[in-house]
This record gives C-alpha cells, sequence and structure tokens, in this order.
C-alpha cells in the first residue's frame, strides 16, 4: 500500500470513513480462532476492513447464513480442465474457489516458456487469482520426447515474474536421490522459494533425502500410511480429488485436529464434468464435513492452510487487511456457495459467474502438431508363438498400474489385441518433433469391444496416445487428433465416430466450459457404447504415458517399469 492508501484504510478501520461494502446479517467462520463469529463484515477496495458496526456507502443483507473465507486450489492444471483460464474461471467461481496455485507443465512440456508466458497472459486480470509455480520437469525424464525443455537458468528468470510463486512438483525423484546434477541445479534454482513435490510410494531414508532438500509438500499419496509417514517427515500434504486420482475418502480419516494445519486440498486435474456438477474445492470441504471433522476445520483446509504454505499473507481468511475472497452459504454444512466475492466484487451468484470483457477474449495459439509420417502398419509387433509380454493393467480411480506379465494373443506372428481378455494395443507417437518415435505396448482395464480412442492430452509430454482392438482403427483415430490441431477422437469400423478438437497446444480449447463440458460427455457416451468399463477413459489414457507414476507406463521411446525407473522390452 502506498501512505495514502494506508492513511485511507486506517481511517476506514477506525471507522471515520465509510466502507465501501457491508455484509450484514450472516455469521461469520473465523479460521485462526476456530469460532463462528457474529457481526457486519466491512470491506473497503479489495480489502477486509474488520468485523464491527460500520457505516457503508452499499449494504448487503444477507438476512442469515454463513459467510467464509473463498476457497483456494493448491495444486492444479488448468490446461487439464481442456478450457483456457478465462473459461476455468468461469467453472471454478460459482464453486467459491477464489485463488488457485497452478503448474503449467503441461503446456510447457509443449511449447516451453512461451506456454508459461501464454498462461500467464490469460490468466491477467482475472476475478479469480492465478497464481503459477514454474513446472520443475520439462520434460519430466529422459525416457520421452517433449516439446521443449526448461532449465535451471530458465527456471530462475521465470521466477522473477510477478505471480509466480515457486517451483511445482518434483518429479523426478529418481533425479533428485540420484543426484541429477540438472535436477539439484532446479533445486539450487528455487532456493528460498516454496518447491512442491511428487513423490508417490516414497518411504524410509529415500524420503528423507527428498524431503530434507527442501521439497515440502506431497499430492501424490493414496494411503494413510503413506500421508502419515510424510506429515511425520515435515512435508505438507495435498489431498487430491480429480477426474483420474480420487484420494479424498482414503485419507480424510488421517485428518486430526493437531495435523489439520498441514493439510489443504488440491484437484490436480479435474475435467469439466466433475467440475460443473460434483464441484470443486467446495465438493472436498463438503466431504470432509460429512466424515465427520469440524466445519471450521475443513474449511481451513479449503482456504488459510494452502495460503500460509504459499506465503500469502493475504489470502485465505476474514480478518482485516485480508483480500475480501468470500464466500456466503445458506448452511455451513450443506456448503453449498451462492454468492461469492473476489477482491471485493460480486463475481459469481447463485451458480452462475458474473464477469466482464476479459474472460471473452478471443484466444489463438500456433499448431502444436508436427508428427512424422505414420500408418497402420507402425502398430503392429511381431511376435513367436505363445510370446508373453510386460502389460500395464489400470488401477479403478488411480494414476498407478499394476505390471503384469501375461501371454499375448499371437495372429500370423505378430501380438494383437485380446478383446475376450480385455488386452488391448496401446501406442505413443511422437508429435513435436517428427522422430518418428512409436512405443507399443498393452493394457488391460479399458474394456474396450471394438474400435480405438485417441488424445493429445498424454502426460506429461503429451505425445499422442491411442489405445485400440485394431491397428486400423487405432491409425484413424490418431490422424483425426492431427487434424484438429490436437484433441480426442474415437473410431470404429474406420471411420471417425466422435472427436473433442483442443487446438490450443493439443490440450485446450478456447470454447466455453459448458460447450466442452457437452463435447465430453458425447465422447464419453461413445466410449461406453464401444465397450469401456471407465467413467473417463481418456483421463486415464492420458495417464498411461506418464513415466514417474509406478508402476509401469509407455512413452514414445518404449515402455517403462517405473520403479526401475529404465526402458525394458515389450515381450519378456
Amino acid at each position: 500500500m502506498t501512505i495514502e492508501e494506508l492513511s485511507d484504510f486506517i481511517d476506514v478501520a477506525r471507522g471515520n470513513k465509510p466502507a465501501d461494502l457491508l455484509l450484514r446479517g450472516a455469521k461469520i467462520v473465523n479460521v485462526f480462532s476456530g469460532e463462528i463469529e457474529s457481526g457486519n463484515l466491512a470491506i473497503h477496495g479489495e480489502k477486509i476492513v474488520g468485523i464491527g458496526d460500520y457505516e457503508a456507502v452499499k449494504i448487503v443483507e444477507l438476512d442469515g447464513g454463513f459467510l467464509t473465507p473463498g476457497l483456494i486450489d493448491a495444486h492444479v492444471h488448468i490446461e487439464s480442465s481442456m478450457v483456457v483460464p478465462p473459461q476455468y474461471a468461469r467453472g471454478v467461481l460459482p464453486r467459491g474457489t477464489t485463488a488457485v496455485f497452478a503448474d503449467p507443465h503441461e503446456i510447457a512440456n509443449v511449447m516451453g516458456k512461451e506456454g508459461i508466458e501464454m498462461m500467464l497472459d490469460l490468466s491477467e486480470g482475472l476475478p479469480l487469482t492465478v497464481f503459477i509455480n514454474v513446472p520443475s520437469c520439462v520434460p519430466a525424464t529422459h525416457m520421452e520426447t517433449s516439446g521443449a525443455e526448461i532449465d535451471a537458468a530458465e527456471i530462475a528468470e521465470i521466477l522473477k515474474e510477478d505471480r509466480v510463486i515457486g517451483l511445482a512438483e518434483m518429479m523426478n525423484y529418481p533425479g533428485v536421490l540420484f543426484k541429477d546434477p540438472g535436477v539439484l541445479a532446479k533445486l539450487e534454482a528455487a532456493s528460498g522459494r516454496v518447491i512442491d513435490g511428487h513423490a508417490p510410494g516414497l518411504s524410509g531414508k529415500d524420503l528423507n533425502a527428498y524431503a530434507g532438500v527442501g521439497i515440502h509438500s506431497d499430492h501424490e499419496c493414496t494411503t494413510a500410511e503413506e500421508a502419515s509417514e510424510k506429515l511425520a517427515a515435515g512435508m505438507s500434504i495435498m489431498i487430491r480429488e480429480g477426474t483420474g486420482a480420487r484420494n479424498l475418502d482414503a485419507l480424510l480419516p488421517i485428518v486430526t485436529t493437531v495435523n489439520s494445519r498441514r493439510i489443504m486440498f488440491a484437484s490436480d486435474d479435474l475435467h469439466p464434468s466433475e467440475l460443473l456438477n460434483r464441484g470443486h474445492i467446495d465438493y472436498m470441504v463438503r466431504r470432509a464435513m460429512q466424515f465427520g471433522r469440524d466445519p471450521v476445520t475443513a474449511i481451513r483446509m479449503g482456504s488459510l492452510n494452502a495460503a500460509e504454505y504459499f506465503r500469502r499473507w493475504d489470502m485465505g481468511a476474514i480478518a482485516p487487511g485480508y483480500l475480501a475472497n468470500i464466500i456466503w452459504v445458506p448452511e455451513l454444512k450443506e456448503f453449498q456457495p451462492t454468492k461469492v466475492w473476489a477482491g471485493g466484487a460480486l463475481v459469481a451468484e447463485n451458480g452462475v459467474a458474473i464477469h466482464g470483457g476479459c474472460m471473452d477474449a478471443k484466444i489463438t495459439c500456433r499448431n502444436t502438431m508436427k508428427p512424422a509420417p505414420f500408418g497402420a502398419g507402425n502398430f503392429k509387433i511381431p511376435a513367436e508363438i505363445a510370446a508373453k509380454a510386460h502389460i500395464i493393467e489400470l488401477v479403478p480411480g488411480q494414476l498407478v498400474t499394476n505390471h503384469l506379465v501375461e501371454e499375448v494373443k499371437i495372429e500370423k506372428q505378430f501380438a494383437v489385441a485380446d478383446i475376450e481378455r480385455d488386452i488391448l494395443k496401446l501406442a505413443v507417437i511422437e508429435r513435436h518433433k517428427a522422430t518418428g518415435n512409436i512405443g507399443l505396448g498393452f493394457v488391460r482395464g479399458f474394456g474396450l469391444q471394438r474400435g480405438a480412442l485417441a488424445c493429445s492430452v498424454a502426460h506429461d509430454s503429451h505425445n499422442i496416445i491411442v489405445v485400440g482392438t485394431n491397428d486400423g482403427d487405432m491409425e484413424v483415430a490418431a490422424k483425426e487428433i492431427i487434424g484438429t490441431h490436437g484433441g480426442f477422437a474415437a473410431a470404429v469400423d474406420g471411420k471417425v465416430i466422435g472427436v473433442l478438437p483442443l487446438p490450443i497446444a493439443g490440450l485446450m480449447s478456447a470454447d466455453m466450459i459448458e460447450d466442452v463440458d457437452i463435447q465430453m460427455i458425447g465422447l464419453k457416451n461413445i466410449a461406453a457404447k464401444m465397450g469401456s468399463k471407465i467413467d473417463d477413459p481418456f483421463m486415464l489414457l492420458g495417464f498411461l504415458a506418464l513415466p514417474v507414476i509406478p508402476h509401469l507406463k509407455l512413452t514414445d521411446k518404449g515402455l517403462v517399469d517405473v520403479d526401475a525407473f529404465k526402458m525394458i522390452n515389450l515381450l519378456a
């Protein structure tokens, strides 16, 4: 604040001048004291003045209900919503989310620093505050081909940008443990900043080494035991509830009065349907209350804890001098945000965002789909009779996969999909540099009876990934993705039967979030008719290319044994 602004705030706070806005008639949730207070809430400009009997230019009568701090997502990839930041804001503001800490490593793996700058530009001036953490792993590993690389020097430069907070999830935990010089240089570049973690299953002395170098959070816990060990090691836990990974119910039982201040909520990757219908951080707060957690504790995990972890001392609470990011809910335990203020302005009401022109900007992006030519013949897998293969098995509701070794079906000296045993063919096609790389594998768990599904949202390098019952449909689906400059596609009997274009870096659409949701619902229905056993097969398909989540994954370079952190042959 300037001296003039400080003087003005003091006058209003002392009652010598009227506030801009007074919210009257609701109880107020105090996440500092843990109490629910009575009183009127005064707001001046973007800041909360205080609770008390104030005069104001405008008075809003609430006639009951509760005022709580605006919610905060501690870790999210906005790109995974498949819409650009202005449309993402339209989706989350009505849910009471007023700030997010975003990791743009999806677009960074496609476009590098250019992509990060795009996300900063597209989120500038929104009623949703978007903070950025610099992607630490572009590419995530050496076992895949990404569209760009970001080294320690670039990280140091990006950290100078406004709204850039710290270093995003250090997924390359083997690189940390094995003292990879490039990884250690990135940690050094971010020294003194918040550094997020990503270390599924890490335990014991390896966890000590990882946490001890300044990596202070983890959002990959799937069991209470894992989360408890990481809490004991001094890490903060981000409980994740996304589309592809649902860990909330498994981890809520660990929350106690003692440890709750080191636990926060994160969505990580969330598709429009869940966001618009089930909810965002508000859903997690509701669910925590349903688990018997104290309402103030649940709200604090969805607000103040994330703000303090990221050293944002001006948000996450209703207190003097804090940003006026506020939710009004009629009933506390039902926790349905009905009015939402951000920076003192009403930005959502009755489930609808109130927005200005900044949320309707026209957005374009250069074409990032540049694969080498390929055909169905590139998906053939030569094999002898009675061959065995390493097979990826899906784990429902999780990003981790099982690692199987089983016999595969052989036809004319080629290993092929085995529909009866639900073993389908999987391929990852490099699409950034026309290398011609195509990784081939098998996967169990999709349940497709015919056709193929393809997408360019294939974490984290975002090459084209396609699963199918036959090579011909795999080719058709993959080539449709190229033609739309990215997106999702379904093909049956040599024809495209469904498509969702994502032309912005092959990750996002410029359409309204509701329209993208409708298109995505249509695609999921098509996949179900093709036999899919999974509610959102495209989300799980995209994560099968991520070689930092155990246990077996596929990249454009081939099959990755994540536990051993090395490439392995497909045929055992």
